[in-house]
């Protein structure tokens, strides 16, 4: 299956948290958590249509300065999406600056900050910035099993868990892939091209089969085209099948009400990105600072069925010690040793 995004962490696993999604065919990027982004090319960020922050600790939303830099004067709408209180600290942070020269701008870069509440309620105000970024269009409705954004193509979710104050963490999820067999195609007298998108789109939305699709190709400077039932190239040149789905989660303590929530969240992902903060002989301090150690991570992954984990945020004090925290992780998620079901639970629930 040909790959629809590809997801990197936007630092190692020592530096600032966030991790980079890239849809490769389109020009559209997402990211989960925003810390420091020098590292990422302009090109890059410039792609981002939404951001999803965990919380506002320092180290997962500075770059969101950065962001702004590169935005402004650009026609472009930048969706923001973080814990209770969020949309007041983006506002406060754009009031931090002085905006009286902006009118000279063409175009109206705008800011949407959306705060999820446990309650299942969110807020959303804009910010634009032909108005110097002032707090309007406020708006109150319901979020149904965390759902944030529903697209044609694809979904993300947020589950509330516990940092000793309300942190988000997110999945990503294609609905379905569709795989085009170019021999088939060929065999059928069909070219490659644009048109092919539509067709997966159509697919995606599961339009009857007598729906006609419109197959076009340039012949010189002409266009020529087909009309052929979708049900015909869904049988004959198609194959769906289940799309691509990561996870990522940091900054939890690791608790009965956060250990379920994660495995719920990331149940059959493809990818897990989890921290893993401290090592396992450190896990007092690790509940103590409201992290996970490698061996609780890579647990949480195995028990989550995840086809693959990728740890990061990893404590300075293990600079040394890189790869041994990898083998923790490594070694719990493949169940070298074990765990009971009371050895992996931890013991308080909150």
């Amino acid at each position: 299956m040909t790959p629809q995004f590809h997801a990197s962490l936007i630092n190692d696993p020592f530096g600032d948290p966030g991790l980079y999604i890239d849809f490769l065919f389109q020009r559209r990027a997402i990211m989960f958590d925003i810390g420091t982004i020098a590292r990422v090319p302009t090109r890059k960020l410039l792609r981002v249509s939404h951001v999803f922050v965990s919380h506002c600790h320092i180290d997962h939303f500075i770059g969101f300065d950065h962001l702004l830099r590169l935005s402004l004067g650009r026609d472009k709408v930048l969706s923001l999406f973080g814990p209770p209180g969020f949309t007041s600290q983006v506002e406060h942070r754009l009031a931090s600056y002085t905006w009286n020269l902006v009118y000279s701008y063409e175009t109206d870069f705008t800011v949407v900050a959306t705060e999820l509440l446990p309650t299942g309620g969110a807020r959303r105000a804009e910010f634009h910035c032909r108005h110097q970024f002032r707090r309007e269009g406020e708006a109150r409705f319901r979020v149904v099993d965390g759902l944030l954004l529903d697209e044609e193509e694809l979904s993300v979710r947020a589950t509330f868990l516990d940092h000793k104050v309300p942190c988000l963490a997110f999945s990503l999820e294609e609905k379905a892939h569709v795989n085009v067999h170019k021999s088939r195609l060929e065999a059928m007298g069909l070219p490659t091209g644009p048109w092919l998108q539509e067709l997966k789109k159509a697919v995606l939305r599961d339009e009857p089969d007598d729906l006609l699709i419109r197959v076009w190709w340039r012949d010189g400077d002409s266009v020529r085209e087909r009309f052929i039932p979708l049900g015909e190239l869904r049988h004959e040149a198609l194959r769906v099948v289940a799309g691509q789905k990561i996870a990522y989660v940091t900054d939890v303590g690791f608790t009965g009400g956060n250990a379920g929530r994660i495995v719920e969240l990331a149940h059959g992902v493809d990818y897990l990105f989890i921290e893993a903060t401290f090592m396992d002989q450190d896990a007092e301090r690790a509940l103590d600072r409201s992290h996970l150690t490698a061996r609780q991570a890579g647990e949480l992954a195995r028990r989550a069925g995840a086809g693959r984990v990728i740890p990061f945020h990893f404590s300075p004090r293990y600079l040394d010690q890189e790869n041994a925290l990898r083998d923790e992780v490594a070694q719990a998620f493949a169940n070298v040793q074990r765990a009971t079901d009371v050895d992996f639970l931890p013991r308080d629930d909150v």
